[in-house]
């Protein structure tokens, strides 16, 4: 089973996405993540798109597709893309390379939520720079202030979770990852589309629902 998971940054991709495999036995390709992990690599594809995610644009469509079209073929029998595809471009040659593998995408999980609310989730969210665990300065606090409980480290604000980036990644994915959805539409996808700005157990119980439905199917 394929799941792409879209949504604007902040709406819990993240965390549904954790939750998600961990109940279907999936792989969570990130394209985030796998994007930060070759920048601090060092590698030729990190040093292309570090530019780019520091400012909160969307790294070039050549620099991702390729990495997560090689991710996908690693990830066995099914995965959620989490961050990928966030054009029609993308999506479109995603299409491609799974019809070539005689695979496709099962569902969309779209993730909807205003953009204030976005705002506020983002520019107080403080990760872990060691283990990745993620906080916020109001609604999940550490034990003790920018420490964090699961291994000690100091916590730290991104730099795409700064105000101006915020701003800026928001006014991105309005411009071009929304369209991604009026593709799947289009192309007659299954999309389920799900209310994110709610409690995170109420949000992952209705994105189950959907796909065990889909399972059942």
């Amino acid at each position: 089973m394929i799941i792409v998971l879209l949504g604007p940054p902040g709406a819990g991709k993240g965390t549904q996405c954790k939750r998600v495999i961990e109940k279907y036995d999936l792989a969570h390709l990130s394209s985030g993540d796998i994007l930060r992990a070759e920048r601090a690599a060092g590698t030729e594809r990190g040093k292309k798109a570090q530019a780019f995610m520091d400012s909160g644009g969307l790294v070039p469509d050549d620099v991702i597709i390729d990495m997560m079209v090689a991710a996908i073929g690693k990830a066995g029998d099914g995965c959620v893309l989490d961050g990928f595809p966030r054009t029609v471009v993308q999506a479109e040659e995603l299409d491609k390379a799974l019809t070539d593998e005689n695979r496709k995408i099962d569902a969309i999980v779209n993730l909807e939520i205003d953009d204030d609310v976005i705002a506020n989730r983002l520019t107080g969210r403080r990760s872990c720079p060691d283990c990745g665990a993620i906080y916020h300065v109001t609604s999940l606090r550490p034990k003790v202030d920018d420490v964090c409980d699961k291994c000690g480290s100091g916590l730290v604000q991104r730099s795409d979770d700064k105000t101006d980036v915020v701003k800026n990644r928001l006014k991105t994915y309005h411009e071009q990852t929304v369209a991604v959805v009026g593709y799947y539409q289009q192309v007659g996808k299954i999309i389920f589309d799900i209310d994110a700005d709610n409690d995170i157990e109420k949000i992952s119980a209705a994105i189950f629902e959907k796909l065990d439905n889909l399972l059942a199917v």
